[in-house]
């Protein structure tokens, strides 16, 4: 991978995971690089699921928008069910 398609990618990830903190409720503490990773990680989720759905196989594209949209908000449903249940304590 060039240095565009690194960039590509960690574009392509923010978005996916700007717009999946939109659509998920609840409250998710996440800075910006949080959502960065987010958005990486539902990229590589939601093109390798869609990749097995159309039955190429694990084959990994980054380019498919959709995929990378829906793989980051379930990341993130899965994130926010696994840390939303802790509450903090302050006294």
């Amino acid at each position: 991978m060039d240095i565009g398609g690194i960039i590509l990618a960690i574009i392509i990830g923010f978005v996916a995971g700007l717009i999946a903190r939109a659509v998920v409720p609840g409250k998710q503490d996440l800075g910006i690089v949080a959502t960065l990773v987010l958005g990486l990680i539902g990229s590589v989720v939601g093109n390798l699921l869609f990749s097995l759905f159309k039955g190429d196989g694990f084959r990994f594209d980054l380019g498919g928008w959709w995929a990378s949209i829906i793989g980051a908000i379930l990341v993130l449903f899965i994130y926010v069910a696994a840390t939303g249940k802790r509450r903090r304590v302050t006294r």
